[in-house]
């Protein structure tokens, strides 16, 4: 039963002139309570308060838009969030912080509930005349919290916690059992041992304070009203944009698709010059700016600046640009911080009052915070996590109050746990409920398949398959299978992903968790998993020789052109013979003596004959992988370079050596198998689910983003065609200078940093012909193969498991959430991804300094290196040093004015001279003459590590020679990458077939060359014999287009 009222609302129209409205309102006399306790047989769905606690927390509107970090520490149980005070932070504090309160309802680890208390009869207050609106909300949570009391029949005692001291006095004695308290007296009282929740209320205390007690001078100009900035962004007057704050230099730019203005080309967005003009935004704050009259536009900084030193003048600027300033924050991207303390003699230098500290954000893109704290002294040297609270334009900097402490600056927990937070990364331990949602397996109750399961799958366990992984890999994802069927006529390719969605059901706590990580994060000492252990590295994982749960996509192929008759897609069991690592496979592929763990207990005879058997499936498989890629290679795939170095550590977890990937036939040839099953399932899915499908698309690079490649290729002599994914990679094909192959894998890695991000997306919200990636040039793509580590693959998973069942004709097909839905999933997922990525690189480079904060740069050999520079700054270069996968700048003018002098043997000195920047060169004038330094030249390179006290260590990269390092290989100028083999051999198979259909008739072809579509010599296996014969000698790299960064 409901009873209709009217709710009247004051609310401002854009003018600004005051509008009441009336609204219908409904109250109903049943509301669910969310307790254990009740005895009303209320519709309780979802997560109930327990029923054994001591009380329950009703927290006053204030207390929860306040102290919202408060109420959740995870040991305060029992909280009930009004409607009232829910509606509160929505209007008040913002889109961010109202997000984060509806997460803390919907998580399951905290016992805290959402009581509509406006839609109850009984505890529904209306607004008395002449009442303000904080009284009147104060009123209604405790009209809810006596409601509550009496509902639950007196059996559960309930606390009102605020912070209005005329509350306490009103209403603390009027009902038995309601009592009414401050935050203060509740944590000291009900939770004395809890001291970080104290601590952390003392610290919001002392923000708020200092908030109350700013001076009126105004540092700033006050932001324009939401309703005028919406106005003008609608007329044109205004911009709309994130704010991207520039890490080495004091300017930020507005990025944004489609930027545009009626006078002035914006395409390559706006400069915000100065702390001044940014007007208390934040990087990553959604801003409002007015453009500047064009005298005072000014051009990117284009020096090199040493930390946060300011490389200031108009001669280190490129041309103007389009300048503007902001005037309106449309929405906070606050987050979370990491600071520093400083040192106690800093921090009484900035005032008298040494409580109140501006601690240095680990992030240099951000202003220091202002933070009051009775633990300066102790915390000073110290990394701590603070929130912003509040800056007013009477502050020079932004108010806020710290929540924990990490640790001392510069231990390796500290740091690690840093880049886990600067990167919104939370991966907490899996609570106890998830883990009693997980299958049991232990020695004494050994797991078991279920004979329902055996029944329904299709059993594979007869066939030859076999996983290639990265040594010692423990979450095997994917394996392999391949045969000759119909008398050698047929090829059947087998691609089998481990059935993750068997063991993780939709909606359950595990679920929601692996849904809330997206991936599982890899870090260089580390990583953090998506899913429980039992699940990632046991019942999941393909490991070999046991039975396990697969998800398969069977290919039926031609053995002669290898075209596709006929695809299967199912769930199966498998039993993966070999767990193979990548240099052990590749062995193998080679002819070469390698041990195999799974034959070592067999006789010589049994041992050879399935060795044998191995080493035709792996090259069959090769075979296989060699045409996919040359079909792909024919629509314009890229063959992209990337960094990828490995940390060694040895048991203790210290760095022992920086590794770079070494690329081996094999990666590419895994790679290309899980391509094609990607793609394949694309397919599947978009035809089963038009506007239901997770695909993952890539979009063109925007062209300006080519400049540096163009340029690069030009000042070398070769031409790069940017228009096409095809005629780039036909460019970047002929881009080869014989005598330095280091030339084409800097161009290639400059390549890969203009292309735009890989992403999900749901069909329902894009057009077809949005669906294309450009990398792959692929018309359809997802991720389907790795479901142990990205959430991405187990909705793939789910859809193409729904789509077999429609195909089936089953009608207990599960209704899948709505496009809208899909693509705000898309959205999380392709954030989580982002962050993942940023936090593997900075992790890199973390045990990258560790690895040369050990040495000593003046007598460690370990420490120079062989430099190639690939970009010329006003004050410098950019060098790559491939034996350590580092990028940094190398400096040729100091602060002193000095720049680098080359002697006769090519030893560099800093002395008095003048440095001349040009596009593809720069020259240095010292005593010494002219020192020339040009796009692509190698350099020696002494590494060190630079220690800043407030942020992250980074490599010091110095000049010591303008000659290559002597240790570095020599350069063989025969040999070619992979995609000049494929081409060589189809235009040698193309050139043969022509030449047949002039003779008129078809060449007579020999067993081999009908077996494996191979043409005697020169072939590509004579080409990869003789490729391989000069390894030692060739630098050159195969690069790669792996499925998992594709």
């Amino acid at each position: 039963m409901m009873i209709k009222t009217e709710k009247i609302l004051h609310l401002k129209s854009c003018r600004g002139k005051k509008v009441r409205v009336v609204r219908e309102h409904y109250l109903r006399e049943r509301v669910p309570c969310c307790s254990a306790l009740c005895p009303a047989a209320c519709d309780n769905g979802g997560q109930l308060l327990p029923g054994e606690l001591t009380h329950y927390v009703f927290p006053d509107v204030g207390v929860v838009v306040d102290y919202q970090e408060v109420l959740e520490v995870g040991e305060l149980r029992g909280v009930v969030f009004t409607q009232t005070a829910c509606q509160a932070v929505q209007h008040r504090s913002g889109r961010r912080k109202y997000n984060r309160l509806r997460n803390l309802l919907k998580d399951p680890r905290h016992d805290c509930v959402l009581f509509a208390n406006e839609f109850q009869q009984s505890s529904y207050c209306p607004r008395e005349k002449g009442e303000s609106q904080d009284k009147w909300r104060t009123r209604c949570v405790y009209s809810a919290a006596v409601w509550y009391h009496n509902h639950l029949a007196g059996m559960m005692d309930i606390v009102m916690i605020t912070e209005d001291q005329d509350a306490v006095a009103q209403y603390s004695c009027l009902h038995s059992g309601v009592y009414v308290i401050s935050v203060q007296d509740y944590l000291r009282d009900f939770w004395p041992v809890l001291l970080a929740a104290q601590e952390l209320y003392s610290s919001i205390s002392q923000a708020l304070q200092q908030k109350e007690s700013d001076g009126s001078l105004r540092e700033f100009p006050e932001h324009l009203p939401t309703e005028v900035l919406e106005a003008g962004i609608k007329s044109g007057r205004y911009i709309k944009g994130t704010l991207n704050v520039n890490k080495h230099h004091k300017d930020a730019f507005i990025m944004t698709d489609g930027l545009s203005d009626k006078k002035t080309d914006l395409s390559y967005g706006v400069l915000v010059y100065g702390g001044k003009n940014w007007n208390r935004a934040v990087h990553g704050d959604t801003v409002a700016l007015e453009l500047l009259p064009k005298s005072e536009w000014r051009g990117k900084l284009t020096a090199l600046a040493e930390g946060q030193e300011e490389m200031s003048g108009r001669e280190n600027e490129s041309k103007p640009m389009p300048t503007g300033r902001v005037v309106g924050i449309l929405q906070r991207n606050w987050r979370d911080y990491v600071v520093t303390f400083p040192p106690t003699d800093v921090a009484r230098s900035q005032g008298r009052n040494s409580q109140r500290i501006l601690a240095v954000p680990w992030d240099r893109r951000i202003p220091k915070i202002r933070i009051s704290t009775q633990q300066a002294e102790a915390l000073q040297d110290h990394r701590v996590v603070v929130r912003i609270d509040s800056w007013e334009s009477t502050s020079l900097y932004p108010n806020g109050h710290s929540l924990r402490v990490l640790g001392r600056a510069g231990e390796l927990e500290t740091e690690v746990q840093t880049i886990l937070i600067e990167n919104c990364i939370h991966v907490p331990p899996f609570s106890d409920a998830q883990l009693r949602e997980m299958p049991i397996n232990s020695p004494e109750n050994p797991w078991r398949m279920d004979p329902a399961q055996l029944a329904e799958r299709r059993d594979l366990t007869d066939h030859l398959v076999f996983s290639i992984d990265p040594l010692g890999c423990e979450d095997v994802d994917d394996t392999l299978s391949v045969r000759s069927l119909g008398g050698g006529k047929l090829l059947e390719l087998g691609v089998h992903i481990a059935d993750v969605t068997h063991f993780v059901r939709e909606g359950s706590l595990t679920d929601l968790e692996a849904r809330s990580r997206a991936t599982t994060y890899y870090l260089a000492d580390r990583r953090y998993d998506m899913l429980p252990a039992v699940l990632s590295a046991d019942l999941c994982s393909l490991l070999g020789g046991v039975d396990r749960y697969a998800m398969s996509v069977l290919w039926e192929l031609d053995a002669h052109s290898l075209a596709v008759n006929k695809v299967w897609y199912g769930r199966t069991i498998i039993r993966s013979s070999y767990q193979l690592h990548y240099e052990l496979a590749q062995a193998l592929l080679n002819g070469e003596q390698a041990e195999v763990l799974e034959l070592s207990n067999l006789g010589p005879e049994e041992k050879d004959a399935k060795l044998a058997e191995l080493t035709q499936a792996l090259g069959m498989l090769t075979h296989v992988a060699r045409h996919l890629r040359a079909q792909r290679d024919k629509g314009g795939a890229l063959e992209l370079e990337g960094v990828e170095v490995r940390a060694q550590l040895d048991e203790e977890r210290n760095i022992t050596a920086l590794v770079p990937r070494q690329p081996l036939e094999v990666h590419e040839t895994v790679a290309e198998c899980m391509i094609y099953a990607n793609h394949w399932v694309a397919r599947k899915i978009q035809e089963a689910f038009p506007h239901r499908a997770l695909l993952r698309r890539h979009p063109p690079p925007r062209q300006e983003f080519f400049t540096q490649l163009v340029d690069s290729a030009e000042a070398r002599g070769f031409t790069v065609d940017v228009r096409t994914n095809k005629s780039l990679a036909n460019s970047l094909d002929r881009a080869v200078d014989p005598q330095d192959p280091m030339v084409n894998r800097m161009l290639r890695m400059m390549a890969t940093a203009a292309m735009s991000q890989a992403l999900y997306f749901s069909t329902g919200l894009e057009s077809q012909d949005q669906y294309y990636h450009y990398g792959l040039a692929l018309d359809r793509y997802t991720h389907f193969t790795s479901p142990i580590r990205r959430y991405a693959d187990i909705v793939v998973h789910r859809l193409l498991t729904t789509a077999i069942d429609l195909d089936r004709g089953s009608e207990n097909v599960k209704a899948f959430a709505s496009s809208k839905d899909l693509e705000e999933l898309a959205r999380h997922i392709n954030n989580k991804n982002r962050v993942a990525q940023q936090a593997q690189k900075l992790s890199t480079t973390l045990f990258q300094c560790l690895y040369f904060k050990e040495r000593d740069p003046q007598t460690d050999q370990r420490c120079v290196a062989d430099a190639v520079i690939y970009s010329i700054r006003n004050n410098g270069v950019l060098v790559f040093v491939p034996e350590y996968g580092v990028k940094g700048p190398v400096y040729l003018k100091n602060r002193d004015e000095q720049v680098v002098g080359a002697g006769q043997d090519g030893s560099c000195e800093w002395l008095s001279g003048s440095i001349q920047p040009h596009a593809d060169h720069v020259v240095t004038t010292s005593s010494c003459g002219s020192s020339t330094f040009r796009l692509f030249h190698h350099i020696t390179v002494r590494i060190s590590v630079h220690s800043p006290l407030f942020h992250s260590d980074s490599l010091k990269l110095e000049i010591i020679s303008n000659r290559p390092h002597r240790t570095a290989e020599p350069q063989q100028p025969c040999s070619q990458g992979h995609s000049q083999l494929v081409q060589e051999v189809r235009r040698l198979a193309e050139e043969a077939h022509k030449q047949a259909q002039e003779a008129g008739r078809q060449p007579k072809l020999s067993k081999e060359e009908r077996e494996y579509g191979q043409s005697k010599t020169p072939n590509l296996y004579s080409l990869m014999e003789e490729v391989r014969e000069l390894a030692l000698l060739d630098l050159e790299t195969v690069a790669l287009v792996c499925a998992t960064t594709a």
